[in-house]
């Protein structure tokens, strides 16, 4: 995987800003609904499934025209963790039904224990995934995440998850 899944996220949003949000400012400050997320992941490496990964996230009430401030953590079962801050786009401004996509970007710090060397701790997290949101709010989400260095170090491996994620309103 290469940074397709960051290009998705820069298009998608992007869009939805020249759509939506120019003409009172593109980047203009507002609200947005706040999710604490739970997420199980299979971590592949290499083509291959080498684990699972669990991943607590927290979507914050704070957005700039289509970006919505997102944190998340997360560690595997080799004990490898990450944390990092990005930002999250959702297709929910297009299209107010129940379904939904979502791209984010989130740079972070990546800490080996017994996983792969991915080349440093920074490390890009960038996702595309597939969502439902009930009518209480909560929301359930497939996705697909790529995380590297961004070619910023000479190695640079990569790492995918496929996961699937629980996310409750926090307002």
């Amino acid at each position: 995987m290469d940074a397709t899944l960051a290009i998705i996220f820069a298009i998608t949003s992007l869009t939805d800003m020249a759509l939506n949000d120019c003409k009172t400012g593109c980047l203009a400050p507002q609200s947005d609904t706040a999710r604490l997320s739970f997420q199980a992941s299979a971590v592949e490496f290499q083509s291959k499934i080498i684990g699972s990964e669990l991943y607590l996230g927290y979507d914050s009430t704070q957005a700039y025209g289509p970006y919505q401030i997102t944190y998340g953590a997360a560690i595997t079962e080799d004990m490898d963790t990450w944390v990092g801050m990005g930002l999250k786009w959702t297709s929910k401004r297009i299209d107010t039904g129940p379904w939904f996509v979502e791209t984010s970007l989130m740079p972070g710090l990546h800490f080996v224990a017994d996983g792969p060397d991915l080349g440093g701790n920074l490390q890009f997290r960038s996702a595309l995934g597939l969502g439902y949101e009930f009518d209480n709010g909560t929301t359930l989400l497939v996705s697909y995440d790529h995380r590297s260095n961004a070619d910023t170090q000479p190695k640079n491996p990569g790492l995918e998850t496929i996961a699937i994620r629980y996310a409750i309103s926090w307002n």
